[in-house]
């Protein structure tokens, strides 16, 4: 099957180090990490908590420290696909960095940080890397992971009729599906991807109520309307219901209550660069 070229992200500069989040760290690219260091060396808040931007910046990059910036030593880390430069906190502490974005070669590569960050074209390409088995072989947190943001189907039929026309692999690829086959003797398991729409996020307004600017004239609105509170009324009920006696417990008038409690939330463990003075 023909794949069009994974095509690399383009930078956005409107992220700052201070926005950057460890999904949103997946848009940006080598020489917006350096910009957003540049920026924001001067700023006291930063230098307080390096460690914590760089555990963000760890998670999409792979970051090394540069000791000898000799030209031969920051050639040998290009050809590797690095991009190096001197990151500047002040006259006296600098660093000469090798960074390169963390491949996503294998599907163990992939998280729920990085999956929306990727193409169903690359997606494919992972799989296509690492398959064998077919989707079933995949272990179920890997599957949930591409399932949060990829409609997956599966079919598998023998190789004749795969391609039938007007059958579902025409119908997918019609519907804008990438298609990884995986030939199991004289079948075929076809597996169709396609990234889901970003989910909305809802948003709640308090106050004015959407209808009042359709009132029309001559038309009630009954926000000034209030209901009659015989909630506390003594007259009401008394006659009826007597309250139990406090010294006799019995099953009609004996109630508890559950306590319910709340376990410790998990604590990410995160992997800082050793690098840097404390």
């Amino acid at each position: 099957m023909a794949r069009t070229k994974q095509q690399q992200p383009e930078s956005n500069p409107s992220l700052s180090i201070k926005s950057i989040t460890k999904s949103s760290v997946w848009d940006i690219q080598e020489n917006d990490v350096f910009r957003m260091w540049d920026a924001a060396t001067k700023d006291a808040e930063v230098r307080e908590n390096i460690h914590h931007y760089l555990d963000i910046f760890k998670s999409a990059f792979l970051i090394e420290e540069i000791h000898d910036d000799a030209p031969a030593v920051k050639k040998s880390y290009e050809k590797r696909g690095y991009k190096v430069t001197q990151v500047k906190f002040d006259e006296t502490l600098k660093y000469v960095w090798a960074i390169k974005k963390r491949p996503i070669m294998r599907v163990t590569d992939l998280t729920y940080e990085n999956i929306r960050h990727i193409s169903a074209a690359k997606l494919v390409e992972v799989l296509d890397r690492n398959f064998g088995g077919g989707w079933d072989s995949l272990s179920q947190s890997i599957q949930d992971i591409i399932q949060s943001a990829f409609d997956i189907s599966t079919t598998t039929l023998p190789k004749d009729r795969l391609h039938k026309k007007g059958g579902m692999y025409e119908k997918k690829v019609q519907d804008g599906y990438d298609v990884l086959e995986v030939e199991k003797g004289g079948w075929v398991e076809a597996i169709f991807a396609k990234l889901k729409p970003e989910p909305e996020k809802l948003r709640m307004q308090f106050g004015k109520r959407d209808d009042d600017e359709d009132l029309e004239e001559g038309d009630e609105d009954d926000s000034d309307y209030e209901e009659e509170d015989n909630y506390n009324s003594p007259d009401e009920d008394e006659a009826e219901v007597e309250d139990p006696d406090d010294d006799e417990i019995t099953e009609d008038n004996y109630s508890t209550m559950m306590d319910l409690g709340t376990g410790d939330p998990d604590e990410e463990a995160a992997n800082l660069l050793d690098f840097v003075d404390e």
